[in-house]
């Protein structure tokens, strides 16, 4: 994930910060559990698409 982009993009929901998760190639919003996917290099960031985080991944530093 390119750094200037990750620094613009911000959470559709709560307007927050991402952090990337680049093993699963997704954007995460911890304050709303949610994750973006990212495909091929294009974040898909609409939150009816976006993946729940489980309990553990919120927990999780």
């Amino acid at each position: 994930m390119d750094k200037k982009l990750l620094s613009l993009l911000v959470c559709p929901v709560c307007k927050g910060t991402l952090k990337w998760d680049k093993e699963k190639s997704e954007l995460v919003c911890k304050p709303d559990g949610l994750a973006f996917q990212v495909e091929d290099e294009i974040p898909v960031m609409m939150a009816d698409k976006a993946r729940a985080l489980t309990t553990e991944e919120k927990l999780a530093k």
